[in-house]
């Protein structure tokens, strides 16, 4: 019984227990419900702050914003204003500068126009020059390349150096005159007192045109020996030919001309005793500077010879004239003196006679003078 009660009592307690506890659980339950929703208001109240003080910021940050854009979109036109004016100008000084380079290219790209037609015509000039003076070097190998041609060539260079100097055909000198021994020489001068100098103008140069275009050195050495000995030929042919003639009035001597100083100069370098051969048979060489000079002493010699031939003339001139001088000078003293007679004779007629009828002239001026007095007189009365 006792076991019983004790359990029954035990068993009352454990539900008394588990009551109470239930009951102290379900308050901290509905404590803990009523704080969490207190803390949920809480939050949703916190969230309805939040979200009205988002908007409000919102709103005053569109505000700022909206009047931040239009300072900046002012302040933006103002210096997009000031930059676009800038840049106006700069552009309109790059453009100056521009149009001052493009001018500058245009008047260079003319002058280079310019200067490319001068050069296209100069190097068309130039072309025509050249094949002139190719034209004219085939020439003058052609004429070098006949002995009659060559003939010819160095005469045609002796007349120009004799009109040069200023010599007169038939007057200063003659062509192709032949002389006692049937021989014609090339120029024959007129010298004084009827002498007279020949000229041969006819040079072998067949030998020395192959030296020239020669570039085998045997060859060239043949050439050249080959011509001087023709230069020697030529001077033993014309020493053979009469030039030299006293019975002619002829000089000692005779020309020879050389028609290129080059060739001159070669054969004096060559072999300086082919001049020396030459002197002996009494032959002068000439190249034609040597032969203008030459040419220039005889012209001088037959001047001085005509004015010394001229003096006396001059002189007996210049006698008539002194004797005829000493006449008109005493006809025109005899005339100066009848001048001063005459003038003697003027002068008394222009003082003594002039005075002694100007007296009468002066009585009569005073009576007529005396006669008006007395006529306005009586008209007054």
């Amino acid at each position: 019984m006792d076991l019983i009660s004790l359990g029954i009592g035990l068993g009352i307690g454990v539900a008394a227990g588990w009551f109470i506890t239930s009951l102290f659980h379900r308050k901290d339950l509905e404590l803990h419900r009523k704080e969490l929703e207190s803390e949920k208001a809480v939050g949703e109240a916190r969230k309805g702050d939040r979200e009205d003080f988002a908007n409000l910021f919102a709103n005053l940050s569109s505000e700022a914003l909206q009047k931040n854009n239009e300072q900046f979109l002012a302040l933006a036109k103002e210096r997009l204003s000031k930059q676009t004016e800038a840049g106006e100008l700069k552009l309109e000084e790059k453009k100056k500068l521009i149009d001052a380079n493009l001018k500058k290219m245009a008047n260079s790209l003319d002058n280079l126009g310019k200067e490319t037609l001068e050069l296209k015509t100069g190097l068309t000039l130039s072309k025509d020059e050249t094949l002139k003076l190719q034209k004219t070097t085939e020439d003058l190998r052609n004429v070098l390349s006949s002995s009659q041609a060559r003939g010819q060539w160095g005469e045609k260079m002796v007349e120009d150096i004799l009109d040069l100097v200023g010599l007169v055909e038939h007057i200063n000198f003659v062509k192709q005159k032949q002389v006692e021994s049937g021989e014609k020489p090339d120029f024959t001068f007129l010298l004084p007192n009827q002498k007279k100098v020949n000229l041969d103008a006819k040079f072998p140069l067949a030998h020395y045109e192959r030296f020239v275009a020669a570039d085998d050195k045997v060859v060239k050495e043949a050439e050249k020996k080959q011509f001087l000995v023709d230069v020697k030929g030529h001077i033993k042919a014309v020493a053979n030919r009469n030039y030299i003639n006293p019975a002619e009035n002829t000089v000692d001597y005779v020309l020879v001309f050389i028609p290129n100083e080059s060739i001159y100069a070669f054969i004096h370098q060559s072999d300086p005793a082919i001049l020396d051969f030459a002197l002996e048979k009494r032959i002068i060489l000439c190249s034609p500077i040597t032969l203008y000079a030459v040419v220039s002493l005889i012209h001088q010699a037959v001047s001085n010879f005509a004015m010394e031939e001229r003096a006396g003339e001059i002189m007996n001139h210049l006698a008539n004239f002194q004797k005829q001088w000493e006449l008109y000078k005493s006809v025109l003293e005899n005339m100066g003196k009848r001048i001063e007679s005459a003038q003697k004779e003027y002068e008394k007629l222009t003082t003594t006679r002039t005075r002694q009828l100007e007296k009468p002239l002066n009585k009569i001026g005073e009576l007529r003078s005396q006669q008006e007095d007395e006529l306005e007189l009586l008209s007054e009365d």
